[in-house]
């Protein structure tokens, strides 16, 4: 899965595009490199930025979300925001990636009206602009299988049930960087837990200042039984995924 941002405001540039010809430059690029699903996002999930209406962001996703189906790719669309999603259906997106949990009575409603697959992601608290520091003491994973199993079965109530599950490493909390580090490790060396739901797993890998790092962790989801990595590095990521045979 490769990220295209049509947010100014995010911190990973490379994958910024300001007009809707750099927009098809990066999904290209991406798909060439060996991605296989796009995913779009024009509001930063970064704590540091407002929050926009969704108006304003259903803007800026119309035209490069019409484009990118006419060139025949397979567009996710990150948002928490019913309305967002909504439109993004409507312009042919095949899976929506709920930054906030897909937890929001109308999230579900709109997934399972548009038979979409989705992508249910742990998250401490009410959306990726509202979060706090987290308790990274002891490990968190067995709680996050638990309360991913919940919100599984409660979708599985609503009848969605093409889903996807994400631990949430990629959303930026408040606190100690290093700490948080540690963390993402943690739960990329426990995938087997998250592979007891039953549902493929994706781990969307934190780009870090450096790329070293950044490979370091795509790497370790690979070894660890990651079914699908959501990248900003897609060339970078792809030769690692096919040396180590984890892609077509």
């Amino acid at each position: 899965m490769g990220v295209l941002n049509l947010s100014p405001e995010s911190k990973n540039t490379p994958t910024v595009a300001n007009n809707l010809e750099e927009a098809l430059r990066i999904a290209e690029a991406h798909r060439r490199n060996g991605a296989t699903i796009i995913d779009v996002g024009a509001q930063s999930s970064h704590f540091e930025n407002v929050e926009l209406h969704p108006d304003e962001e259903v803007a800026r996703l119309a035209g490069p979300v019409r484009r990118l189906v006419q060139e025949g790719f397979l567009v996710s669309i990150d948002t928490w925001k019913p309305e967002v999603a909504r439109a993004a259906i409507e312009l042919g997106a095949v899976m929506i990636n709920d930054t906030g949990g897909l937890r929001q009575v109308e999230m579900i409603e709109v997934v399972a009206a548009g038979k979409v697959a989705a992508v249910v992601m742990f998250l401490e608290g009410d959306s990726p602009l509202a979060v706090g520091t987290i308790d990274l003491d002891q490990s968190l994973v067995a709680g996050m299988v638990d309360r991913l199993g919940l919100r599984l079965r409660q979708l599985a109530d609503s009848g969605v049930t093409n889903v996807v599950v994400d631990p949430g490493i990629g959303i930026s909390y408040r606190g100690d960087r290093e700490q948080y580090t540690l963390h993402q490790l943690d739960v990329i060396r426990r995938l087997d837990r998250l592979h007891t739901l039953g549902r493929p797993v994706l781990i969307p890998v934190p780009r870090k200042a450096e790329l070293a790092p950044t490979l370091a962790l795509a790497t370790l989801a690979l070894e660890y039984g990651a079914d699908i990595l959501r990248v900003h590095d897609t060339e970078a990521v792809a030769e690692i995924a096919r040396l180590m045979g984890r892609m077509e």
